[in-house]
């Protein structure tokens, strides 16, 4: 049974201009419970677009999103934040840098629900979040009281995905969450994100540019090409796959 459901998405901007550019093409996706995709595709296949699509950036022109049962297709994006969470590809976007760590984490938790705002950071409170931070292993534990305008790429992201995933989510975005970072801390921000999506059993979706973590990371591998799902592989045909089988079927779109 499908935990979220795509109906026939589509979506084009600037209709009827010489910008017209007809971004998602009735894009029909069944994802179950769990599943970790990552998501492959050229410069302008529209990976952005279809995470877009899903967390209610902009109205679609047909289709409809469903998720765990309820229809989410008229649901303003602020409202699906419920739903879902995201990280984006930018480290400075999703946090405010003047505010501290912990009234960002303050504030991430309240948007779903708990009264944790910025302005009532009580000792339990900070208690609390500092043990969250302290399951990144990255030291920001002790980094509570600064502001996350001084914190390294590496660690704005790693904080960010905890952010997102305190309260679990129905559904995970992952907006090229390291394409920013340096390789070493790529990695660390990989293993973190699998850590936490493997414990929480967080349904995810992952844009990367890197191969070899489409490869190893997840259990689906979607590829898109001019707005279309043009792959689907999945659990062991996955497992299968090497980077050179990959960069062949970019090849061939």
């Amino acid at each position: 049974m499908s935990f979220i459901k795509l109906n026939n998405v589509d979506k084009t901007f600037f209709p009827n201009s010489v910008r017209e550019h007809h971004a998602l093409k009735n894009v029909s996706l069944d994802i179950k419970k769990g599943d970790f995709i990552t998501v492959i595709g050229g410069n302008g296949a529209g990976k952005s677009t279809l995470l877009n699509a899903i967390a209610g950036s902009f109205s679609l022109d047909s289709g409809s999103i469903v998720i765990n049962g309820v229809d989410v297709t008229k649901t303003v994006e602020h409202k699906r934040a419920k739903y879902i969470s995201r990280v984006f590809q930018n480290p400075m976007q999703g946090t405010a840098p003047r505010m501290t760590v912990a009234e960002n984490m303050a504030l991430s938790y309240s948007r779903v629900g708990k009264k944790f705002f910025k302005f009532s950071l009580t000792k339990n409170r900070k208690t609390y979040f500092k043990e969250q931070l302290l399951t990144l292993n990255l030291g920001l534990e002790d980094r509570l009281d600064s502001e996350m305008g001084v914190l390294s790429g590496g660690q704005r992201q790693a904080i960010s995905l905890l952010m997102a995933t305190m309260q679990t989510p129905k559904l995970l975005l992952l907006d090229e969450h390291t394409a920013a970072l340096d390789p070493k801390t790529q990695q660390i921000i990989m293993e973190i994100t699998d850590k936490v999506v493997k414990e929480k059993e967080i349904t995810t979706l992952m844009i990367t540019h890197n191969i070899n973590d489409a490869l190893k990371y997840g259990n689906r591998l979607i590829v898109l090409n001019q707005g279309e799902i043009v792959k689907d592989i999945k659990n062991e045909d996955k497992e299968k796959l090497t980077a050179i089988d990959i960069f062949n079927m970019l090849d061939n779109f």
